[in-house]
């Protein structure tokens, strides 16, 4: 009869960020290893609180499945000797399979007879299978950070306290770093007691019973709804920012919601250090009135139950109120530097021992800002803005504020820049520079701060590579991966005219003529190109086949805005046109034979001796410059629609045209005017990399 499994982790407070990560590992280890094992089961759940982490089976089977598997051995010429008994090879198989030469029989295999024996297996019960498949589920997770603790050399992401492990009623026989699993769980460190858990079913709501809400979903949902119903009473609209709300659901084992309060005072410092000191430092959910104002409230969630909670309250009110009080005197210290002292200071920070200080970089962003306004187009007045905001985008990192508040650098240089009477511009694109700071983070709305946000970037990217800090696997300290997804989105969103060929250029020219030691590789531009290749290919991977994205990318993605505009266009052609095959057969046929064409060869019309290959020419001739204009324009639609156009006449061509003609003059024309072709083709794709 199936029964279910219980297993339940306890442990000191594991961190917040850890958990989700490690309930989903336990919950995908341990479905693994009932799979494996040939347990079957009606489902598996996890659950976690700061405290636990647990695993509930439903229904496993009390033993593993039994087996019946073939398996061959020698062929019949090797597993017979000369007198037609068992060869050494023979018996050694039946030896290695646990089985007597009696059990072989004959079966044909592609035409070669072989020995077969058949293997029965026995399942074992599941309670012998289950100490060591729980002890090997839970020495093999693995977690950002690891901990050894008394004389043991088992790590985990925290000390293991208790166990409970249950099959059914019955107690699993377990133990790991000397802590032996019982039945007895322990709820809430400060409401609650021991508990005896009678069986897997109950431990929810044993565990609820202890002030413990085990289930996630239960406690997100108990926290959302105690939110919501408090801004409904005070008329609040209360921010939920999802990665707090992530952190405080793995904080608490009971959550309580409560509001508190600070001086009112407080309101004059920007709104942003406000809410930052309130959601980084104390983990609060800021609150708002209708019209979007901040107010002097903040919102919390206990662990605990509801009572005394004025007093939680006022506990939390004195902590904020130190940190606001911090905040507002680094706010009003930092109004005292002048934006030329703070630049001096940027020289004495050290940016990369190889790459200089922070204030070599700036010099470095200014001179590729400069170079991409001019690549630009952009207006005197503008390229100016872009000059002064480079020379000034990191003067914030030497302010108290950022010092304290990391996260706010580029804010508070835009609030600062603004007060000391820099141009609205100017202060907004220090700001925006840093922009997009994250994957589905907006990109700058400025052309000043696109283009310093652009420089910035591609300096980075290409310091780190001149220097040989290329990512690897999962290494990449300096986030060089996001700053070149953050390059491609803001061309792709600002349709840009630059190329990834002139962006590189810019970088590149700078550091050889401002760095002393030269680190400028031949290969540099090549591993600057496959970097920026697989960001772009991920980016079209979002919404068209492998083979789509393979066929445009082997075509080029210097411009990126057009290798999307071809990546869709393709896409959706190949959904819709089921007839779109033969035109991508007859392209591929002709970059085929192209590849046999002499480089640089040119086609010579008198030579087209046949009205089929005078019939291709002429509308290769008739669509070739408004399918390069149309290209040229970035309208790929029109572009491919126009390509379509060759393929009745390259049908034509192939049917009653032998390109591989005796006459060698004949023979090369017909491959150039292939050749010819099928440079155009390619210059959307590679159709041979479609697939049907």
């Amino acid at each position: 009869m199936p029964k279910d499994i219980l297993f339940e982790i306890g442990l000191e407070e594991v961190p917040a960020r850890f958990l989700r990560a490690a309930m989903e590992q336990l919950k995908d280890r341990t479905a693994k290893w009932l799979e494996a094992s040939r347990i079957s089961h009606a489902g598996v759940s996890a659950y976690a609180t700061p405290r636990r982490l647990t695993v509930l089976v439903k229904d496993a089977a009390e033993k593993q499945e039994d087996i019946s598997e073939e398996v061959k051995g020698p062929s019949r010429k090797i597993a017979l000797d000369a007198s037609g008994g068992w060869s050494k090879a023979a018996l050694g198989f039946a030896r290695s399979q646990g089985v007597s030469p009696e059990q072989f029989t004959f079966k044909e295999l592609a035409g070669v007879e072989y020995i077969y024996v058949t293997k029965n297996s026995d399942g074992a019960n599941t309670s012998e299978l289950l100490p060591e498949g729980l002890s090997g589920i839970v020495s093999a997770m693995t977690f950002p950070k690891n901990m050894r603790w008394g004389a043991h050399d088992f790590r985990f992401v925290r000390p293991i306290r208790w166990l409970v492990a249950l099959f059914g009623r019955d107690i699993i026989d377990l133990e790991i770093t000397g802590v032996k699993a019982g039945n007895v769980s322990r709820g809430h460190r400060f409401l609650g007691t021991e508990a005896v858990i009678a069986e897997p079913a109950q431990y929810v709501e044993t565990m609820r019973s202890q002030h413990v809400l085990a289930d996630v979903q239960e406690r997100e949902a108990l926290i959302l709804d105690q939110i919501n119903k408090l801004a409904g009473e005070k008329n609040w609209t209360i921010a939920i920012k999802e990665d707090l709300l992530e952190e405080v659901l793995f904080l608490v084992e009971t959550p309580t919601v409560l509001f508190g309060t600070f001086d009112a005072s407080f309101l004059n410092i920007p709104q942003d250090v406000l809410i930052t000191s309130m959601r980084e430092h104390q983990r609060y959910f800021p609150v708002f009135d209708a019209s979007g104002a901040l107010l002097p409230f903040f919102v919390t969630v206990r662990n605990g139950n509801a009572q005394s909670l004025d007093v939680i309250a006022k506990g939390n009110e004195k902590v904020l109120r130190a940190r606001l009080s911090d905040a507002k005197f680094f706010y009003e210290e930092d109004q005292k530097l002048q934006i030329s002292e703070a630049l001096a200071k940027l020289e004495n920070i050290v940016y990369h021992e190889e790459l200089g200080s922070v204030g070599d970089k700036v010099r470095r962003i200014r001179a590729v800002a400069d170079r991409l306004a001019l690549k630009l187009g952009l207006s005197e007045s503008a390229a100016a803005e872009v000059s002064r905001t480079a020379d000034i985008c990191k003067f914030d990192l030497v302010t108290q504020m950022v010092n304290e508040f990391s996260e706010l650098q580029g804010t508070m240089g835009e609030d600062y820049a603004r007060k000391a009477g820099e141009p609205e511009a100017v202060a907004k694109g220090i700001f925006e520079h840093y922009q997009p700071r994250f994957a589905g983070d907006a990109v700058p709305s400025s052309e000043v701060g696109l283009v310093v946000s652009l420089a910035d970037k591609i300096d980075t990217i290409v310091g780190c590579f001149s220097i040989g800090i290329i990512p690897t696997g999962s290494q990449d300290p300096y986030a060089l991966r996001r700053q070149a997804a953050g390059i491609v989105q803001m061309v792709l969103e600002h349709k840009l005219t630059i190329s990834l060929q002139e962006i590189f250029d810019a970088a590149v020219e700078v550091h050889e003529n401002l760095r002393t030691e030269k680190h400028f590789t031949p290969e540099l531009r090549i591993n600057l190109y496959e970097f920026f290749g697989l960001r772009v290919k991920r980016l079209l991977s979002d919404n068209a086949r492998y083979d789509v994205v393979d066929a445009v990318i082997a075509a080029g993605f210097d411009d990126i805005v057009a290798v999307v505009g071809r990546s869709h266009a393709l896409m959706e052609t190949v959904k819709t046109r089921p007839d779109f095959k033969i035109t991508v057969d007859s392209l591929t046929r002709v970059s085929n034979l192209a590849a046999k064409a002499a480089s640089g060869a040119a086609v010579e019309p008198s030579l087209l001796n046949e009205e089929a290959e005078r019939k291709l020419y002429e509308t290769w001739q008739a669509i070739h410059t408004p399918y390069r204009e149309a290209l040229s324009a970035r309208n790929a639609a029109e572009a491919l629609r126009i390509l379509s156009g060759l393929k009745d006449a390259v049908t034509g061509f192939f049917d009653s045209v032998m390109v591989m003609a005796e006459d060698e003059q004949i023979r090369a024309n017909r491959l150039a005017l292939l050749a010819g072709i099928a440079a155009d083709s390619r210059a959307f794709a590679d159709f041979g990399k479609l697939v049907w």
